[in-house]
């Protein structure tokens, strides 16, 4: 992996409805039809259009994504992403499902145009996932999406708190310590 690649990806704590990429990441359930954390955030920022669309898809299985427009939120597509819930049994497999959900992501919101995209750290609220563990993950499975697929420039990771910014920022430079070793 080319260590450039990692300078497309930038962290910071904030609120993700705010956010100005062209993309923003939903972290979903299934249903896709809301619910706590980012995603009643992202709902209710957006505005009851929201809702209708997600309705309208279905929902979304555990590691996929599916787009809707962003509606009343500055970014132009929310992108729904479904995280899995934690289960230390089955850690490996989570680890898979979590970086599925990421590169779906990014495959989706490629795939409408957009090529700017801010993340929240999926599945680390309610669902449960050591908030490390998947900043590692997210990290790695973003750097491997960015490395086969150049149509996203400009990757954030949006942290709810510093810890979590800090985790994420670790997890970065990790992965660029070991593509410069």
């Amino acid at each position: 992996m080319d260590s450039a690649l990692l300078d497309r990806l930038e962290v910071v704590e904030g609120d993700i409805t705010t956010e100005t990429t062209d993309a923003i990441v939903n972290a979903a359930n299934e249903s896709l039809l809301g619910g706590g954390g980012v995603d009643g955030a992202i709902h209710k920022a957006a505005g009851p259009d929201l809702l209708a669309a997600c309705r309208a898809m279905g929902g979304c299985p555990t590691g996929e994504a599916r787009v809707t427009g962003g509606f009343d939120l500055p970014a132009r597509w929310v992108v729904h992403a479904v995280g899995p819930v934690y289960d230390e049994t089955r850690a490996d497999a989570c680890d898979r499902e979590l970086g599925a959900a990421y590169l779906n992501a990014l495959r989706s919101a490629a795939e409408v145009g957009a090529r700017s995209i801010a993340f929240p750290a999926i599945s680390t609220g309610a669902y449960g996932y050591p908030a490390d563990r998947a900043a590692r993950v997210a990290v790695l499975a973003v750097a491997k999406g960015l490395e086969n697929d150049g149509r996203i420039t400009s990757v954030r990771f949006v942290c709810f708190n510093e810890r979590a910014a800090r985790l994420h920022q670790a997890a970065i430079d990790a992965l660029r310590a070991l593509t410069t070793a």
